[in-house]
């Protein structure tokens, strides 16, 4: 399969770490839409039994990222514009419900964390470590609403979407609107702006439905 990452180091769990790793490939498009994820080969590669395996490719399924099918194995999962447009409708619906309720108990070292990730955001050309550090931004929002269900199912939502986004919308004008908008929903996070802030967020969320609409 060539994902490069050969043996594992077994200080987190086994079937943990292969997840990371395919999920991370499935996000750059390293494995795309469709493509078989063969156990035996994905075994090989991380030197490890196909139980391990079968594990991680179920959490990816939990996370709509593989799909298994009987007797044709696991391939990865496709979105259709329907189906991405409805993600975006969750997560607008779901990150605001996150964001009031955090801002009350924010600090001003919950502040410097969000201003400091979109610092690093600033200096990023990797999309793929855009991507991360995009998500890493939002949940240190969300962080104080002491909220982890929702914020992992906002992350599941994000880590479908965001290969696409990948590979056929980001370009060097959405980043910086992009960014523009990330500094002003900090500025109103820090001015205790609730209502506004999760309007500016909603907002925020709105934009890659449209560039993804424009392509249909």
């Amino acid at each position: 399969m060539g994902l490069g990452i050969g043996a594992i180091q077994h200080t987190k769990n086994t079937a943990a770490l292969i997840a990371d790793a395919l999920r991370s490939a499935i996000m750059q498009g390293k494995l795309s839409s469709g493509q078989a994820l063969r156990q035996d080969e994905i075994a090989a590669e991380f030197k490890v039994s196909k139980i391990p395996v079968r594990e991680a490719l179920v959490q990816l399924q939990a996370e709509g990222l593989v799909d298994l099918i009987p007797s044709r194995g696991a391939i990865v999962s496709h979105l259709s514009i329907e189906e991405i447009v409805e993600i975006y409708t969750m997560r607008r619906a779901l990150e605001p419900i996150a964001l009031e309720r955090a801002i009350p108990n924010a600090t001003e070292a919950d502040f410097l964390k969000a201003e400091r990730i979109l610092d690093q955001i600033d200096h990023v050309d990797d999309l793929m470590h855009w991507a991360e550090l995009n998500w890493d931004f939002h949940a240190a929002l969300y962080g104080p609403a002491d909220m982890p269900l929702l914020e992992q199912t906002a992350q599941t939502l994000h880590n479908n979407v965001v290969r696409y986004l990948i590979l056929n919308y980001l370009n060097p004008a959405y980043l910086e609107v992009s960014q523009n908008q990330h500094r002003e929903l900090l500025a109103l996070c820090r001015q205790r702006e609730v209502a506004l802030a999760c309007e500016k967020l909603r907002l925020h969320l709105l934009d890659p439905m449209e560039e993804i609409r424009k392509s249909e």
